[in-house]
């Protein structure tokens, strides 16, 4: 598998099987803001997952019922409106899209995912969908990976995409393709944001499936920039078959790898961010605490803004590893704390430490190691655990709160 590129924007072509329109329906100022991806492979195969929100806006709603089967063909998504708490007429609204994309591209309406986002409680403006969605029939299709990234961005600074390639069975190369968008209201709660991922390689259903739903907890369920999660959270695999087949191994491991440089790049994007934040946790009795006290310390605003001013107050991650007070195996005598390569717990730096702590955190990307030092744990008999768990985020800045306090203004 050749590693993850991320061009300039330059062009990313989707994998073979794939077709897809970019277009502007007038829901935003300037740009495209509608994007419809259809698979035309020859044994097409889906995944999704989606929040846990309470409040699930009805594209959320009607995905999950689209993508039980497994054989999803296409997604069309709609930006700069979420439609959720729109009530029965928002539900309504977001069938009459699904029919009309699904119409113009001659799938049924079931065979297709929607997904949308922007602003909460208000209603699709659907006569401008209607006119674009009706004008489908006669479009090109020959969008790339970038303009649909393009296409879905709200508060985003630029489009997010990742392309890897992965080996086949018979030894040939298989592409897995990956668009995301999302830097605000993000602590998923199953993926997170929008983000949709396609590849040529002949895969099962359920193969897929699983392969993609352990990439998304690797990577995007450890990811969060603000600690809210959104009411349309949508993660999608699609798959066309165009290509050779792949393993599991090897396609779970290309997805991984898509979603971490996705994951990376919505975390140093995030709202108003100007570097990104990884927290790695060892040590832990198992992955899930490991998970949440990495959490605790990623989503401190006291751990946040410290990194974003570079302030060398360590202290504050040994506060945020003290909030999981539920963790009564923690014993903080065992703990250990690193800012890149220097140990500020229980080394208790002196003034060139902290001094050159500073620096640490005047980098881009600032990483906070922690070994929990945990006796025993899942399946360790006596000795150290070793449950372990990688977080990413960013810093907390006055420029976050600018722009969400202006969000709808």
């Amino acid at each position: 598998m050749t590693p993850p590129t991320q061009p300039a924007h330059d062009p990313v072509p989707l994998p073979p099987g794939f077709r897809a329109h970019a277009g502007s329906a007038g829901l935003r100022e300037r740009g495209d803001d509608v994007f419809v991806v259809v698979n035309d492979g020859p044994s097409p195969a889906s995944s999704a997952v989606f929040t846990r929100s309470l409040f699930a806006g009805p594209s959320v709603v009607l995905s999950r019922e689209n993508a039980a089967g497994g054989t999803a063909r296409g997604v069309v998504v709609v930006a700069k409106n979420a439609n959720v708490a729109t009530g029965e007429q928002g539900m309504a609204d977001a069938r009459e899209v699904l029919e009309r994309a699904a119409g113009a591209v001659d799938v049924a309406p079931g065979e297709l995912l929607i997904a949308s986002t922007g602003v909460i409680g208000r209603r699709y403006p659907m006569d401008k969908l209607r006119a674009h969605l009706d004008g489908l029939a006669g479009a090109t299709f020959d969008a790339d990976a970038v303009a649909l990234a393009t296409a879905m961005m709200t508060t985003d600074t630029h489009p997010k995409t990742a392309r890897v390639e992965v080996t086949t069975t018979t030894g040939g190369a298989a592409q897995v393709v990956g668009i995301a968008k999302g830097v605000g209201m993000i602590e998923p709660d199953m993926a997170t944001m929008i983000a949709v991922l396609f590849t040529d390689a002949a895969v099962e259903p359920g193969v897929l499936d699983s392969a993609f739903r352990a990439a998304v907890d690797e990577t995007f369920n450890c990811l969060s920039v603000d600690t809210d999660t959104s009411t349309s959270d949508t993660a999608i695999a699609l798959a066309s078959g165009a290509g050779d087949p792949v393993g599991e191994v090897e396609l779970r491991e290309a997805f991984e790898a898509v979603c971490l440089d996705l994951t990376r790049q919505l975390a140093r994007d995030g709202e108003g961010a100007t570097k990104l934040l990884t927290v790695e946790v060892t040590g832990a009795r198992d992955r899930a605490q490991a998970k949440r006290v990495a959490k605790a310390i990623l989503n401190s605003p006291l751990v946040k803004t410290a990194v974003h001013g570079a302030d060398p107050n360590w202290g504050r991650v040994a506060m945020a590893i003290g909030k999981c007070h539920d963790d009564t195996d923690i014993n903080p005598e065992r703990v250990r704390i690193v800012f890149g390569d220097l140990e500020t717990y229980p080394a208790f730096p002196g003034e060139a430490e902290l001094e050159r702590l500073t620096e640490i955190m005047r980098a881009e990307e600032v990483t906070i190691s922690v070994d929990l030092g945990v006796e025993g744990g899942s399946g360790v008999e006596g000795g150290a655990a070793d449950g372990s768990c990688t977080v990413y985020g960013c810093d907390l800045t006055r420029e976050y709160i600018s722009i969400n306090a202006d969000y709808t203004t």
